[in-house]
């Protein structure tokens, strides 16, 4: 991936966060120019040495950012973008059922295993009857 615009930017948040959200972000230059679309922004100076105003900081993020980052290099190692979702999604799941929110291991594999009853795996839908005996 080359580098990102601040349409770029603009398009992922207006597709991927609720229009009633609080954004907090840093000073970069994709975040300034006008509403991305959530009820609120703001931002944290870190050039000024800014980095907590009120409610407003960049440190769950960042931290999730490392957790996600080392993941990816040291387990999975390499992800496409057609699949980034899933990987997210995992690393999501993994997060909001850590341990410092209260969570063991065996209370996150019966969240996991709750999560999944009823539904099949597949990596592509299975072809019917009909289309595998027209083959």
């Amino acid at each position: 991936m080359g580098s990102v615009s601040r349409s770029d930017v603009e398009h992922v948040i207006r597709e991927n966060i609720h229009h009633e959200s609080r954004l907090m972000t840093d000073t970069a230059a994709y975040y300034k120019a006008g509403n991305l679309g959530t009820a609120e922004h703001e931002m944290v100076n870190h050039f000024a040495n800014e980095y907590v105003r009120g409610e407003a900081h960049t440190n769950t993020l960042e931290g999730y950012f490392s957790i996600f980052k080392r993941g990816m290099k040291g387990v999975y190692q390499h992800c496409s973008e057609k699949h980034l979702h899933r990987y997210v999604a995992e690393f999501d799941f993994r997060y909001n059922t850590r341990i410092r929110l209260g969570y063991n291991d065996q209370e996150r594999a019966e969240i996991a295993a709750a999560n999944i009853k009823g539904k099949r795996l597949t990596y592509r839908r299975p072809h019917s009857q009909k289309e595998v005996g027209a083959n």
